[in-house]
């Protein structure tokens, strides 16, 4: 009977136990099955409380970097890099010793004593140095190495890379390069590096400062392009994963007139004359006369100076009084309206009006003089009389007709500065006349000489000859010569040029120091009063000095205009030092015009050309660049001075005679030879005077004449 219950009792525990077990199980495989699905879901839609995981694997696989887009380059006019892309490179040292490849090899420095020694021959720094730096105080996962570390050239960062130093790394960044220096520095400028950070990428780009560098920063600089690069778990790029989401678009290039080996030239030329005469400051500048092209300027102290660099250009930013240059401007204005007479004369030395006195430079003066020698003796005071001669209205109207007093705006030079003049009184406006009471900037008055040069047409200044797209090679921007007025009369021209090579040539001249042997120079000297806050400054190193010089005089090919501010070692006169730079730089010019001349002419045969009608005749010379004379009434050719199957030259006068009446022809700058040639065809009798080219005739143009009259003519040498 005991018994029994004990058996019921143990069948109620197995019965438990089973139905635990199945719920147990029951549970079990829920939780599994909910699993399942949970991971499904998540591996189907890869999304986890509304994070997507896609996304997020992305963005710690994938990095997106810049691709840098390539900052336009700046050149000379024959294509050469002024500026140009580059890169500085920043040393570092990775010290972490869990850092190793793939392949176990150790990817930082490992022995320091041999790193520090081979570094050290590139970096300014001792092994010691180096030593100390790859030792640091407490845990560093990287070192750099100052300034002595920064700002690596390619080549250098090539040298250390060669020398393969575990841990030795290299992080580079945009920089620009000037191979030529200080070669038009304040023209081209300098970019230097910036950065910014956009939407967490940050990228370093250049930015234009000052120059053309800073006037065409927007078109010089590039967009940065993006790229996608996806990596493995530990950090290695994965192979193919490269992917461009923005193309990278270059910046566009500019290109320069400035001439290389003129600028060079007159670099050193300047740069010797700068550091002799202990100068303030110098610039100097060269231009085509009859184009306003630019072919070389440059400016003491530069952007690159060691000691008290300039960051300006100062051939438009700074404004000044320029002196007796302003003469040629007076003078073209006089003459222009009539109201000068060279042969008129007044009282030198000094002249009391409007409550002041004008002074001479030489306050004795030279007793009672004419204004031709005003001019080559370079008189205030004569101008002075001079301006009121012509009247303050007249003269005003002339210093704008120059361009005087308002921005010249050469495509490439900003910040220009206007000029001022208070013009009010009758000793101001005297002053101006020559140039004080006034104030200029370079630019402005190159521009006012080249209506002196080019025949009474004023010329803007140019720099820059065009802008080319940096990606495609296409010009989307070209500069050509500019004629922005015409102040004078090209006989105005023709007679100030005339003057001005009384100043070089004649007796009572001060411009003696700026002959060229072989070549004719028209020009103008100038030493100017400089201002100061109580007045203008005092002593022979408290000047202004300068010259403006033209040639060939006749007909000016170039302008050049040099100025020497405030030189404290006047040893050698100041005249002398600017023709230092003046005199060899146009006789280079001269020289190569000359050379450049030559080669353009070509020897051809004379065809026989008689019985043609003249204007056939003509035209078919002419065609062959011949300069044809017709003389005579007649509709056919009789004869030619030139025979058939004779050798000649492209640029030679070649006369034919078609007979009936006869007529004088202008042969102004014809040699002895063709003149020759002209009297043995009109039965002339000739009378020479002088050597070189005919500058007179005693028979005038268009004057008919008769076989057997004397014609006298008068030579000169040839500018």
């Amino acid at each position: 009977m005991n018994k029994k219950p004990q058996r019921t009792k143990n069948r109620g525990h197995r019965e438990n136990r089973g139905t635990f077990g199945k719920w147990l199980f029951l549970i079990t495989v829920g939780l599994f099955t909910l699993f399942i699905v949970r991971f499904a879901y998540i591996a189907i839609n890869k999304d986890v409380q509304h994070v997507n995981l896609r996304s997020q694997a992305e963005q710690i696989y994938t990095q997106q970097r810049i691709i840098q887009a390539r900052r336009g380059d700046i050149y000379d006019s024959e294509g050469n890099p002024l500026a140009t892309d580059t890169s500085k490179y920043t040393l570092y040292a990775v010290l972490d010793r869990t850092q190793k490849s793939s392949d176990g090899k150790p990817l930082y420095v490992k022995d320091r004593q041999k790193t520090a020694k081979v570094l050290s021959q590139y970096i300014d720094l001792t092994p010691k140095q180096i030593e100390k730096i790859l030792k640091p105080r407490g845990q560093a996962y990287q070192v750099e190495f100052g300034s002595a570390g920064s700002n690596l050239s390619v080549s250098t960062m090539q040298k250390i890379k060669n020398r393969h130093l575990p841990g030795i790394n290299f992080i580079a960044t945009p920089a620009r390069q000037y191979p030529e220096g200080e070669f038009a520095s304040q023209i081209i400028g300098m970019a230097t590096p910036k950065v910014k950070n956009d939407n967490g990428t940050e990228e370093t780009n250049l930015v234009g400062q000052l120059g053309l560098e800073g006037y065409f920063n927007k078109q010089l600089t590039g967009t940065n392009g993006l790229r996608k690069d996806k990596q493995d778990i530990y950090g290695y790029q994965i192979a193919n994963s490269k992917q461009v989401t923005k193309k990278a678009v270059n910046g566009d290039n500019i290109y320069t007139t400035l001439d290389s080996q003129t600028q060079h030239f007159l670099e050193n030329k300047v740069n010797k004359v700068y550091k002799s005469s202990n100068a303030n400051s110098m610039t100097a500048v060269v231009m085509e006369a009859k184009t306003g092209k630019i072919i070389a300027a440059t400016q003491r102290p530069t952007l690159h100076a060691e000691n008290n660099p300039v960051w300006r250009n100062m051939l438009v930013q700074d404004a000044y009084e320029p002196g007796s240059v302003m003469k040629i401007l007076s003078l073209a204005a006089a003459i222009d309206t009539g109201h000068f007479n060279p042969n008129a004369t007044f009282n030198s030395g000094t002249w009391a009006m409007g409550g002041g006195k004008i002074t001479d430079w030489s306050s004795s003066g030279w007793g009672i003089i004419s204004y031709k020698d005003a001019f080559d003796m370079s008189s205030n005071v004569g101008f002075a009389h001079v301006e009121q001669d012509m009247g303050a209205d007249t003269w005003m109207k002339y210093i704008k007709r120059f361009g005087l007093l308002k921005k010249v705006n050469v495509v490439g030079m900003g910040n220009e500065v206007n000029g001022y003049t208070s013009f009010k009184g009758t000793l101001a406006q005297a002053n101006t006349a020559f140039g004080q009471g006034i104030t200029v900037n370079v630019m402005q008055m190159m521009q006012a000489f080249s209506a002196i040069g080019n025949n009474g047409k004023m010329m803007k200044p140019y720099i820059v000859s065009k802008v080319v797209d940096g990606n495609s090679g296409k010009t989307i921007k070209k500069i050509k010569p500019k004629v922005v007025g015409k102040p004078i009369k090209a006989s105005t021209a023709k007679k100030v040029l005339g003057y001005m090579q009384g100043v070089v040539y004649d007796q009572k001249g001060l411009g003696h120091d700026y002959q060229i042997k072989g070549y004719r120079i028209a020009g103008k000297t100038a030493t100017a009063q400089i201002g100061g806050a109580h007045g203008y400054l005092t002593g022979d190193t408290n000047y202004l000095y300068s010259f403006a010089g033209m040639a060939p005089a006749k007909d000016p090919k170039y302008i050049m205009y040099v100025t020497l501010r405030q030189p404290q070692n006047l040893k050698k006169s100041a005249t002398k030092q600017i023709a230092s730079v003046f005199n060899p730089t146009m006789k280079m010019l001269l020289s190569q015009q000359k050379i450049t001349e030559k080669a353009k002419k070509k020897v051809i045969t004379m065809p026989n050309i008689v019985g043609q009608s003249s204007d056939d005749a003509n035209k078919e010379l002419s065609a062959k660049g011949m300069q044809v004379i017709v003389v005579g009434s007649g509709k056919k050719v009789k004869q030619q001075s030139a025979a058939p199957d004779e050798q000649v030259l492209t640029d030679q006068h070649i006369i034919l005679d078609t007979g009936g009446e006869y007529k004088m022809p202008d042969i102004s700058g014809w040699s002895s030879a063709d003149v020759q040639q002209l009297a043995k065809i009109l039965k002339l009798k000739v009378k020479e005077n002088g050597n070189g080219y005919v500058t007179q005739q005693s028979i005038s143009p268009d004057t008919t004449i008769k076989r057997g009259t004397t014609l006298t003519v008068q030579y000169e040498a040839k500018n």
